[in-house]
């Protein structure tokens, strides 16, 4: 059978996956503001809207948990064809809701789809990606997400203007289609090299290698190079005792389990789900409703959209993790802070709800709700061009082969569980603290720079194997922006011993590879 052997299609097909996240993010917040929804499902209050909402998350949640042992035991590429065929479930149940009770089980089964799918599409193509572009392949699983909840809110707001039921009943049924083409790409995506050496499959790693980096050809200087680095990756782990889940946080690996984890928790508290979830809530404050308020907010997808697109496509690969992550938080700081002070010195409490809403109460009106605006569409902005993509592309690449897939799966079923808090405490908070919301949102984004600062290494350019070396405890995250990949000089030594000899550089399958010791790694510091 043909296989797709371009990283970037792979990427592009692989990353539906990730897309089908952002369908299901404003497959709700495009209608939480809408006749139709409010009429059937009779008006929920503020606590119900949260927990519908958070329902998607909880199931997430378990599905990330439950992600890496899929991962591990089916294979990448099977666990992606299993949450698809989830995916499909759910949406149906969704589109045929008939009671907010049926609505919420087909949002908690495509949660658990989107969980698996969520942590372990940057897991594969982390583990088929060059060091030099990882950051850009894996970073496209965030573009998707937003380019699905740009696309879902573009069918949502054309199927607004349908009558009835049908309006929604529409819009969520389509979110199936997106899972079908998943499915018939998956039958020509390669399994990942790393995971079929796991399994000592090493015919078909060195032959999934040599498509990938190597035009076919198994004894390419690269294909030989990364093959050796894989080789000791898992010599490594299987001279290691097998350990329950609890082994994450051993003493060689809670470094890593913390950065994995931490970049996750603090991309969910910087307040992006306040403008991802609750957009329509948030332009309500500032006095837009109607087509004016989903107008707006589709704007701000958009925003969205393009300044991930501008990270992923010219930044990514040149700047530093670190400074993504420690600038973003600094900035996302200042337009949060901006827009509680806004609302506290302009606005006024709204006893009935802003346009009769429950969980509105508080409204500005005039320039400081243009200011309010302003400042959510530059929060947006600095969240795309920074923590959105980048906690992604971290956590992705902190763990080692042996603890990948589950590594992944806690980080990813971190994120959810405080998606799942935040997506359940946003709308009461609204109702109850009005603006002081984005204080406590402001004061997360500067705890999320000082641990930048002094917890997460630098990744960028290492191969997955030499990321082993930045994690060492006498090393300093702050120090490990200048320590370089060696991967060049070992693609030359392999070239070298090619030539010399005349023969393969490359080690046979069953014979034991020799070691990529750390002295060869610390010579590029």
């Amino acid at each position: 059978m043909y296989t797709i052997t371009n990283i970037y299609v792979l990427a592009a097909f692989g990353t539906i996956g990730s897309a089908l996240f952002g369908f299901d993010v404003s497959s709700m917040s495009a209608w939480i503001g809408t006749d139709q929804y409010a009429d059937y499902f009779n008006n929920p209050n503020s606590d119900l809207q949260g927990g519908i909402t958070a329902s998607m998350s909880a199931g997430s949640f378990a599905g990330a948990l439950a992600a890496g042992f899929i991962c591990d035991k089916l294979g990448r590429k099977r666990a992606m064809e299993l949450a698809s065929l989830i995916w499909i479930i759910g949406s149906a149940i969704q589109c045929s809701s008939q009671n907010v009770a049926q609505l919420v089980a087909g949002r908690v089964i495509n949660g658990f789809s989107v969980g698996i799918l969520s942590s372990q599409v940057p897991v594969y193509l982390a583990e088929l990606s060059p060091g030099r572009i990882r950051g850009r392949v894996v970073g496209a699983a965030q573009l998707n997400i937003e380019f699905g909840i740009l696309l879902m809110y573009l069918v949502s707001y054309g199927c607004s203007y349908i009558p009835g039921t049908a309006s929604f009943r529409l819009a969520w049924g389509l979110q199936g289609i997106p899972a079908l083409v998943l499915l018939a790409a998956l039958l020509f995506f390669p399994e990942s090299p790393r995971w079929l050496a796991s399994k000592d499959r090493w015919e078909e790693s060195l032959h999934v290698l040599a498509l990938l980096h190597g035009k076919g050809d198994s004894q390419h200087p690269i294909v030989q190079a990364e093959y050796l680095e894989v080789r000791e990756a898992v010599r490594i782990a299987s001279e290691a005792a097998e350990l329950p889940i609890i082994g994450l946080f051993g003493p060689k690996m809670w470094r890593r389990t913390l950065a994995g984890t931490s970049v996750q928790m603090w991309q969910q508290l910087l307040g992006g789900n306040v403008m991802m979830y609750y957009v329509v809530y948030v332009f309500q404050m500032a006095g837009l409703t109607g087509n004016v308020n989903l107008t707006s907010s589709l704007i701000q997808y958009i925003i969205f959209l393009v300044t991930t697109f501008v990270t992923l496509a010219f930044g990514i690969e040149r700047v530093g993790r670190r400074h993504f992550l420690i600038w973003g938080a600094l900035l996302m700081m200042a337009f949060n802070f901006a827009v509680g002070g806004l609302m506290a010195s302009y606005g006024h409490f709204v006893p009935d709800g802003v346009d009769g809403s429950p969980t509105v109460r508080w409204q500005v009106k005039g320039p400081p709700a243009k200011g309010i605006i302003a400042c959510s569409y530059l929060f947006v902005a600095m969240y795309g061009f920074t923590w959105a993509p980048v906690a992604w592309i971290y956590c992705s690449e902190v763990f080692p082969l042996r603890w990948r897939a589950k590594g992944v799966g806690l980080s990813a079923a971190t994120n959810w569980a405080f998606n799942f808090a935040l997506a359940y405490f946003v709308p009461p908070a609204f109702r109850n603290i009005q603006w002081r919301t984005y204080i406590i949102f402001g004061v997360f984004c500067a705890c999320a720079a000082f641990h930048s600062m002094l917890g997460f290494p630098e990744t960028i350019g290492k191969t997955l194997e030499e990321l082993d070396l930045v994690f060492e405890p006498d090393v300093k995250p702050w120090k490990t922006g200048g320590m370089k990949s060696n991967f060049a000089e070992r693609v030359a030594a392999v070239e070298n011993k090619m030539v010399e000899g005349n023969e393969p550089a490359g080690v046979e399958v069953g014979e034991k590879a020799p070691v990529f010791r750390h002295e060869q790694a610390a010579s590029a510091v």
